[in-house]
């Protein structure tokens, strides 16, 4: 899942909680064990630590936070975990603490009454008490994660930097910073009350805008199919709606509609608001409408061949950074093939972010080469490529598969082993072909320091096309991505704005209606890349950057497609100029 679902912050002055001393607490550990503050009365310093059993971050940063335990325990550190989330229960808590082999105490703050004593807002974040119990630094654990984003390694370990300034008996030097991850899900004090319920209204906003990734065995943190599931999550949920970063969807409204426009409308979102703040009453069962059906297993036809994106797993590590793994396969095809469906499926929902699998022409041993043409992807919500009325993707004899796997760590070691599935049809059933293009520039330089550098490209059309998607893709420096549609007869018009590309998401932008483009229309796409230090998960403002397969390099790619407007041969040619 990527961690820019959930992730949300809280800013406070840097003195926020200058002198403020934490008195005696008493709470029983996952264990039973009653533990209070003043049973480590000898420690020097003890760093509590609020976290929640499905954040994304509460998950990557308790395996960190054991480490840190580890290193410090010899020096009179103590640390301490406390779950004040009213939705986790302490069955959940002890699941949390086997499955990420956490080695310090993790207690439960029933009614949020030590959490509301610390002020504390998110999981995780962090307080750093001294001999007398003042609070010294609050916040952060380190600077890897941001809002809806994340750095390729740590640039600040802010919690080890202040453990040891006060070890060796200074100031801190950051007493603050701010605290990433999930709200607390705090006891609602407002007794549940009016007209807009659970049943009647918010469930369906969910059912058709959060359920595809928010239910069991897929790749969101935490489920939101029942009405038990949402309770605890509903100041993170008002945040992440106000912000527009959920539902994920990046297109400028201005231009294009699109049949897998995610978007909340503004009445949904008010729903939702007022459902809140009045207490999120449950409403009348009998108003719940049917759940929506997900189909388990291959939501295509039932394929004719099945090909795994490597021969073994590949493992994936507790955290960190994974750059993009590429696996080269070669699926056997010996003669031209016409393809009718095809989906990519991930083998392991929780750490797989996207799959892109490529086709490669015979006699080409280079996966980057120019002539690659995207077969199918995967990203959570998006659906398999089912064709009919005689459509077809070409396929040339000898060709192979390269894979693009982008892997997200969720806190624990796993492995994957994905897949795709792949129908046939027989060349004399085939009367038009998906086109499948690349608007691609691969010989830029984005100077370093650069905020908004300019990147464009150029496809010509070969013959009249009926344009059915889109998917702009860039890396970490990725801002934004514009393509345009200048037509034979001199006009010309944008087809998909995407002013803030989010480089987390690997979007397509469905069109609602197929557009017909005439033969000799220029597609003309406009990438433009923050290489400065203004960019928050740039890698290194202070270098130039050029064509890479790594997110710590860049790539500009405007990939496009749609079938022939009119009936054709199959011999005619399947791509543009």
């Amino acid at each position: 899942m990527n961690l820019a679902i959930v992730l949300t912050a809280s800013v406070f002055a840097a003195n926020a909680n200058a002198d403020q001393t934490i008195s005696d607490f008493t709470l029983s550990s996952h264990r039973g064990v009653d533990w209070s503050l003043d049973s480590v009365a000898d420690s020097k310093l003890v760093v509590v630590a609020f976290l929640g059993t499905e954040c994304p971050l509460a998950r990557l940063y308790g395996p960190r936070l054991s480490e840190l335990q580890n290193r410090y325990q010899a020096k009179d550190v103590a640390f301490v975990g406390i779950d004040a989330n009213t939705q986790d229960s302490m069955t959940e808590i002890s699941a949390y603490v086997a499955r990420h082999k956490i080695t310090f105490p993790m207690l439960k703050d029933v009614g949020n009454r030590v959490a509301d004593q610390f002020k504390a807002e998110r999981t995780p974040e962090v307080f750093l008490l001294d001999q007398n119990r003042t609070v010294r630094y609050r916040g952060r654990v380190d600077d890897q994660y941001l809002v809806g984003r994340s750095r390729d390694k740590v640039r600040r370990k802010d919690l080890a930097i202040a453990i040891d300034e006060l070890l060796a008996g200074k100031d801190v030097s950051v007493a603050a910073t701010e605290a990433i991850g999930c709200h607390i899900g705090r006891v609602r004090k407002t007794e549940p009350h009016g007209d807009v319920t659970w049943s009647n209204q918010i469930v369906r906003i969910f059912n058709k805008s959060c359920v595809e990734c928010h239910r069991s065995g897929e790749i969101a943190p935490f489920q939101l199919e029942k009405y038990d599931d949402v309770i605890g999550w509903e100041d993170t949920i008002l945040e992440v709606i106000a912000d527009n970063r959920m539902p994920p969807w990046f297109a400028n409204p201005k231009h294009g509609t699109f049949s897998n426009d995610a978007r909340l409308s503004p009445e949904e979102k008010q729903l939702i608001r007022t459902w809140v703040k009045n207490g999120m009453p449950q409403g009348n069962a009998a108003d719940l409408p049917e759940p929506p059906k997900f189909v388990k297993g291959w939501r295509m036809p039932k394929a004719d061949q099945v090909i795994k994106v490597r021969e073994e797993a590949f493992e994936i590590p507790a955290d960190g950074i994974v750059d993009y793994q590429y696996f080269t396969v070669d699926p056997g095809w010996k003669e031209d093939k016409f393809v009718t469906a095809v989906e990519a499926r991930p083998d392991n929902v929780a750490v797989v972010h996207h799959i892109i699998a490529y086709i490669v022409p015979a006699g080409s041993e280079d996966r980057k080469t120019q002539d690659r043409r995207m077969l199918v992807g995967y990203a959570p919500g998006s659906t398999p490529q089912v064709l009919d009325n005689g459509t077809a993707i070409h396929i040339p004899a000898g060709s192979k598969l390269v894979f693009e796997m982008h892997y997200t760590p969720n806190g624990t070691k796993q492995k994957d082993l994905s897949y795709i599935g792949v129908k046939f049809t027989d060349k004399s059933n085939v009367k038009k072909l998906l086109r499948g293009a690349a608007v691609l520039n691969t010989k830029f330089e984005i100077p370093a320091g650069a905020a908004n550098h300019k990147v464009e490209a150029d496809f010509r059309l070969k013959s009249d096309q009926m344009l059915i998607e889109m998917s702009p893709h860039m890396h970490l420096r990725g801002k934004s991505f514009r393509y345009e549609a200048f037509y034979p007869d001199g006009t010309h018009e944008i087809l998909l704005d995407v002013p803030n590309y989010d480089f987390n998401w690997q979007l397509t932008y469905e069109l609602a209606e197929p557009k017909r483009l005439p033969k000799g229309t220029r597609i003309h796409c406009t990438a433009i890349f923050d290489n400065s230090k203004h960019n928050l998960v740039n890698p290194d403002p202070g270098s130039s950057v050029t064509w890479g397969d790594q997110s710590s390099e860049e790539m500009m790619i405007g990939f496009l497609s749609g079938v022939d407007a009119d009936p054709i041969t199959t011999e005619t040619a399947v791509s543009g100029d």
